[in-house]
């Protein structure tokens, strides 16, 4: 489903990862290739997350490959302008989050042709594993038990 805001077309999808939630937005940029979020200016190919440009928060080079998964399969690096807005965990499950949900928005792009590729890759499914929570009588962790007394 197409949301416009303002004459500005974008997709949106969410995604999740243990405590983290992406809300990724891909714009259609216009006949000058940028489109105009809030007060920043995002060219045609680039990213944004938390209104920096993603490589500020995820520098490494398997990060890089990690949240550009979703777009090299379906061939749409350079196609949309994306805003993310990412919050909660850590960097690792934000990383997670964002690749959920930037597949998630593609697959709302063209459903017939993305969802295959995506699905394959199991990039549209969410990642359930999260932190157990503290168990009484465990001495303070999720699994341990008391060590019982041996006479």
């Amino acid at each position: 489903m197409v949301k416009k805001t303002k004459n500005v077309l974008f997709y949106e999808g969410v995604g999740r990862r243990k405590t983290s939630v992406a809300i990724v937005r891909l714009y259609i940029p216009g006949k000058d290739k940028t489109v105009m979020v809030g007060e920043t200016k995002i060219k045609e190919g680039e990213i944004w997350a938390n209104h920096a440009k993603i490589e500020k928060m995820f520098p490494a080079l398997h990060q890089k490959v990690q949240y550009l998964k979703p777009l090299k399969i379906v061939n749409a690096e350079d196609r949309f302008c994306v805003s993310i807005t990412v919050s909660g965990g850590g960097l690792n499950g934000q990383l997670d989050a964002i690749g959920h949900g930037l597949a998630r928005a593609l697959e709302k792009t063209d459903k017939e042709i993305m969802r295959p590729l995506l699905k394959k890759e199991l990039l549209l499914k969410r990642d359930p594993r999260a932190r157990q929570r503290r168990k009484v009588g465990t001495g303070g962790k999720a699994r341990r038990a008391k060590q019982s007394p041996k006479r």
